[in-house]
């Protein structure tokens, strides 16, 4: 049994690497690659394609998120850059972005998401109201891939608030 100290800096493949060399795809996005190692217990790691590794965790409440958590964060993730890269291209006073993410699940096996809520709180300095309206309806709409993939299975909202600050206050 590990330790709750459990540490994903510690964790190391055993055998050779994963090379990604061979993908010529990736550079265009249309393939992408990742590696999940079983580590003990409901413990994984996954790493992707451009390096990054993370812990995963079927024990509840585990040392990692689940594997159904990742796919809530994932869909926040996606749909909070679109948001901030859309209005900070609007020339926005944006400082911050986040999504509250609720979800509903199938009663029986297998459990899944059977409904999605994304409700973004965006803050910022003299945030224009169509802007944010219109950041959130693009990525949900045409941009974030994960929503957009998920949509196809599941019943998926979105909503925003928008927190103005005064000019002299930050985030």
């Amino acid at each position: 049994m590990l330790a709750s100290s459990f540490s994903a800096a510690k964790v190391e493949f055993a055998g050779p690497p994963i090379s990604y060399s061979n993908s010529p795809h990736y550079a265009n996005g249309d393939k992408m690659k990742a590696k999940v190692k079983w580590i003990d217990e409901m413990q994984m790691q996954g790493t992707t394609e451009s390096g990054h590794s993370l812990i995963m965790d079927g024990s509840n409440p585990g040392n990692g998120a689940s594997p159904m958590e990742m796919v809530l964060m994932a869909a926040g993730g996606c749909s909070t850059i679109d948001v901030v890269s859309i209005l900070q291209k609007a020339r926005q006073e944006i400082s911050d972005c986040q999504v509250e993410i609720d979800s509903e699940r199938a009663d029986s096996t297998p459990r899944v998401f059977t409904k999605i809520h994304l409700h973004f709180i965006v803050t910022g300095n003299k945030l224009s109201e169509k802007q944010v309206a219109r950041a959130v309806e693009l990525s949900m709409e045409k941009y974030c891939s994960v929503s957009l993939m998920l949509e196809k299975a599941l019943t998926i909202s979105h909503s925003y608030v928008i927190e103005q600050l005064a000019p002299q206050q930050t985030v």
